[in-house]
C-alpha cells in the first residue's frame, strides 16, 4: 500500500495540467532555430505555449550582442545586416495576463494574434504600433479600451469579440482604415456614433451585446455589405435606405416590432429577423425585395403574408416558421427559384397537415392549383389562346418592371413570349432577365432590344440547343447562366463580354470549357460542372486572374495537369466525380489549399 501510495504522490508531481511556467520556461519556448527565421521572416509564433508572460528573450533576439550566440558567421545563415523587422506576431491561446510596455519596441508589426489569453487591459504603449492592419484581441478579460488604441489608424481588421466591454468612446471613428470590426459577445449597451464616420467599414459585428438602439449614424456605412445585430434589446431598426452594398443582415431575438425600410439595399440578398415581435409584411418591402434570396422570419407574430411576396422573385429560402398566418396566398408559387418553404407552427385553415409535411413541393403545388382556379376568367382565356400554359400574372407590366428593373418569368412552362413585352422592359430600363424553368428551344427574339442594358441573364432550365449571337451584344452582362440545357458550344463572339463576373454552364453536354470563357478577364465564377469535359486547358485558365471558384466536378476528366496548382487566386477548386487516378480522393478532401499545394510540388523542375 505503501508504494501504490508513493507512485501517486510522484504521478501528481509530475501532473502539468494547471502548472503556470515560469519567465525561464517561458524564455525557454524562443529557441535559437525560432529566433534565426524570425530574424529572416519577420515572423513569430508563439501561439499555444502555455506562457503566462511574454519571452524577455523575443525584446533582445535584434540586439547585436546575440549574433555570437547565434553564429551567424556560418554561410548557411543569413548575414546579421539582412535581418527582417518583426511584422507578424501570434501570441493567441496562452494565458497572459499583462503585455509589457516593452512591446512598444516592434513598431513595424503588422499583424498582432493576441487572441484566447487572460489580458485585462492594454499597456498605452501599444497606440506605438502605428503600421498595424489586423489586432485580434478576442476572448480576453478586457473591460476597457486604452484611447491610445485610436490612435492605430492603419488598423483594417479589429476582433474584440467575447470580452467584457461595457463602453466605447467617440475615438472610434479615428480608425479610419477599419473594414472589418468585430464587437461580439461583450457588455456594450450602446455604440458610439463615431461608427458611422468609418466610411471604409465592410463588415460589423455587434452580436450577443446588450444594445437597446444603434446610432442614426450607422447608415453613414454606405459601402457595409455584412451586418450582425443578433441577441441585443433592440426595439426598432434604423431605415437602411442609404446602404446601398448591404448584403447580409442579421437581427433574430431582439425586440423588433416592425420591418425597417429597405428603399434602395438592391444588393440585399438575405435577411434574418427570426425571434421577434414582427406583425406584418407590407405591399412596400415586397416591391423592393426584388433580389433578395432568404428571409428568416420564424418565431414573430405576422399574421398576413400579403400577394405582392410574388415580387421577392428570387426567394430561396422563405421561413415562416411559429407565426399567426391563417392563409397563405395562392402567388407564393410564382417564386420560381423557392426551395424551401417553413410554415410549421402557424394556424393555417386552408391546407391540411399533409399537405405540410410534405414539404416544399408539395405545398407550392397544392398553391398553384388554387391560383389557377382563382385566375380562371375569360381574359385569361383570350391570352391563353396566342400564348399556351400561361396565366394572366405571366407577364409584369412596364410599371412593375421599372420599380425593379427586372423581368422575371420563371417557372411558367412559356416557350414564346410577346414582343410587347419586351419592348415594355426597354421602357423600364430592365437590366435582370430571368427565364428559368420554361420550356424554351430557343432565345426570345425580342431579348434583342434590351441586350445593352441587361447586366444579369437566367437561362437555366430549358431546352436550348444553341445559344445566339445577339448575346454578345449584352457588352454589361456579368453573369449568365445557362446550365441544364442541352448545350455543346458557345458562340466566339461571347469573348466580348469583359464584364463577365460569374459564368454557369453546368448540366449540359460540353466536351470542353468554350474558347470564348478564356476571354473573359473579369471573370470570378467558372461553374462547368456536370458535362463531359475530358482535358484542363490550363494556359486559357492562367488568362483569368481573377478567378476565385472552379467547378469542374462530375465530368470526364482522366488526368489533372500539375501546373493547374499555379492557380493560386482560387479559392474553391472542386474536381469529384472525375476519372483520374490523382490527386486521390483523401487529397481532393482537404480542400483547394491542400489540393493546389500537391499539385505544385510535382510540377517537373
Amino acid at each position: 500500500m505503501a508504494k501504490q501510495s508513493q507512485v501517486k504522490s510522484k504521478r501528481k508531481l509530475l501532473n502539468p495540467i494547471f502548472h503556470l511556467q515560469t519567465e525561464e520556461d517561458d524564455d525557454s519556448q524562443l529557441t535559437k532555430g525560432m529566433i534565426k527565421i524570425v530574424r529572416r521572416t519577420g515572423q513569430l509564433n508563439l501561439s499555444g505555449r502555455s506562457l503566462a508572460t511574454v519571452p524577455n528573450r523575443m525584446f533582445t533576439m535584434y540586439e547585436t550582442e546575440i549574433e555570437n550566440e547565434l553564429d551567424l558567421s556560418k554561410p548557411s545563415d543569413e548575414p546579421w545586416w539582412t535581418f527582417s523587422p518583426l511584422i507578424y506576431l501570434d501570441l493567441s491561446s496562452n494565458v497572459l495576463k499583462k503585455l509589457p510596455s516593452a512591446i512598444k519596441m516592434f513598431e513595424d508589426l503588422t499583424v498582432f494574434n493576441l487572441q484566447d489569453n487572460c489580458l485585462m487591459e492594454l499597456p498605452i504603449e501599444v497606440g506605438n504600433l502605428t503600421k498595424l492592419t489586423k489586432l485580434n484581441l478576442c476572448r480576453n478579460k478586457l473591460t476597457i479600451l486604452p484611447k491610445e488604441l485610436y490612435k492605430l489608424t492603419e488598423l483594417k481588421q479589429l476582433f474584440i469579440a467575447h470580452n467584457n466591454l461595457e463602453v466605447l468612446t467617440d475615438d472610434l471613428g479615428d480608425l479610419i482604415m477599419l473594414e472589418q470590426l468585430d464587437l461580439s459577445y461583450n457588455n456594450l449597451t450602446n455604440l458610439p456614433p463615431g461608427l458611422g464616420f468609418l466610411a471604409r467599414l465592410v463588415e460589423v459585428n455587434v452580436s450577443y451585446n446588450k444594445l437597446t438602439e444603434l446610432p442614426p449614424e450607422i447608415t453613414g456605412l454606405r459601402v457595409l455589405t455584412k451586418l450582425d445585430v443578433t441577441n441585443n434589446n433592440l426595439k426598432m431598426l434604423p431605415n437602411f435606405c442609404e446602404m446601398r452594398k448591404l448584403q447580409l443582415l442579421h437581427a433574430q431575438h431582439n425586440d423588433i416590432e416592425e420591418l425597417p425600410d429597405f428603399t434602395g439595399c438592391e444588393g440585399l440578398q438575405q435577411l434574418h429577423m427570426g425571434n421577434n415581435f414582427i406583425e406584418m409584411i407590407d405591399k412596400d418591402f415586397c416591391e423592393n425585395m426584388t433580389h433578395l434570396k432568404i428571409l428568416d422570419l420564424k418565431d414573430n407574430k405576422i399574421d398576413n403574408l400579403p400577394d405582392e411576396i410574388a415580387m421577392c422573385q428570387n426567394l430561396i429560402r422563405l421561413d415562416l416558421t411559429n407565426n399567426a398566418l391563417e392563409v397563405l396566398p395562392s402567388t407564393l408559387s410564382l417564386l420560381p427559384h423557392l426551395q424551401n418553404l417553413q410554415v410549421e407552427g402557424n394556424k393555417l385553415k386552408q391546407i391540411r397537415s399533409d399537405i405540410i409535411k410534405g414539404g416544399t413541393s408539395r405545398i407550392l403545388k397544392h398553391l398553384r392549383e388554387k391560383f389557377d382556379m382563382e385566375n380562371n376568367s375569360p381574359e385569361l382565356h383570350i391570352i391563353k389562346e396566342n400564348y399556351p400554359s400561361l396565366n394572366i400574372y405571366t407577364f409584369p407590366d412596364r410599371y412593375i418592371m421599372s420599380h425593379c428593373r427586372s423581368l422575371s418569368l420563371g417557372m411558367q412552362e412559356l416557350n414564346a413570349i410577346p414582343q410587347r413585352v419586351f419592348e415594355d422592359a426597354k421602357t423600364a430600363e430592365v437590366t435582370v432577365v430571368d427565364l428559368c424553368k420554361n420550356k424554351f428551344t430557343s432565345i426570345p427574339e425580342g431579348l434583342q432590344l434590351i441586350t445593352s442594358q441587361l447586366t444579369e441573364l437566367n437561362l437555366s432550365s430549358n431546352l436550348l440547343k444553341a445559344i445566339p449571337e445577339f448575346i454578345a451584344d449584352c457588352v454589361k452582362l456579368q453573369f449568365l447562366d445557362v446550365s441544364k440545357n442541352l448545350l455543346t458550344e458557345l458562340p466566339n463572339s461571347l469573348c466580348n463580354l469583359k464584364w463577365m463576373r460569374e459564368i454557369v454552364i453546368a448540366n449540359n453536354r460540353f466536351g470542353k470549357i468554350p474558347e470564348c470563357i478564356y476571354e473573359m478577364e473579369g471573370l470570378e465564377i467558372l461553374n462547368a460542372s456536370d458535362n463531359q469535359i475530358s482535358d484542363i486547358h490550363v494556359n486559357g485558365l492562367m488568362k483569368l486572374k481573377k478567378l476565385a471558384v472552379l467547378q469542374l466536378a462530375n465530368n470526364s476528366i482522366n488526368h489533372v495537369p500539375p501546373e493547374l496548382g499555379n492557380l493560386k487566386q482560387l479559392r474553391c477548386l472542386e474536381l469529384t466525380g472525375n476519372s483520374f487516378r490523382q490527386p486521390r480522393y483523401a487529397i481532393l478532401e482537404q480542400g483547394t489549399e491542400s489540393i493546389l499545394a500537391y499539385l505544385r510540388d510535382r510540377i517537373p523542375q
